[in-house]
């Protein structure tokens, strides 16, 4: 499995990977784990909460000890993004879908973006 972008501007045309390493947290308790006590991850990882229906979605980075980049999907839709400090770090958006990245990660992807995944 896949994490792919395709930029607002190019729909229909080029896509590029940003993760090729991907976990999905189906669970309830995969969710609430998230990346918690985790040293690090791969730079081509990504974490993937799927939630069914749009809602405000919290992230923190309690007991994760290392920046990441957090991207906000509606429809695999980019809503919201944001680079999540370590230890303190807060976010929240509405979306159906959540995926964390490695700090930097996400750098070229701009709200209205596509991200999705493919097997």
């Amino acid at each position: 499995m896949r994490l792919v972008h395709r930029p607002e501007s190019e729909r229909g045309g080029a896509e590029a990977v940003l993760a090729s390493d991907i976990d999905v947290a189906r669970s309830t308790l995969e969710q609430a784990r998230g990346l918690m006590f985790r040293r690090s991850i791969p730079d081509d990882y990504g974490l993937v909460f799927p939630f069914g229906e749009p809602d405000t979605q919290w992230l923190h980075m309690l007991f994760v000890p290392f920046a990441i980049d957090a991207v906000w999907l509606v429809d695999d839709e980019v809503r919201e993004k944001k680079r999540l400090a370590p230890v303190v770090g807060l976010g929240r958006g509405r979306a159906d879908t959540v995926v964390e990245l490695p700090a930097g990660a996400a750098e070229s992807v701009a709200v209205g973006d596509e991200l999705r995944l493919v097997e």
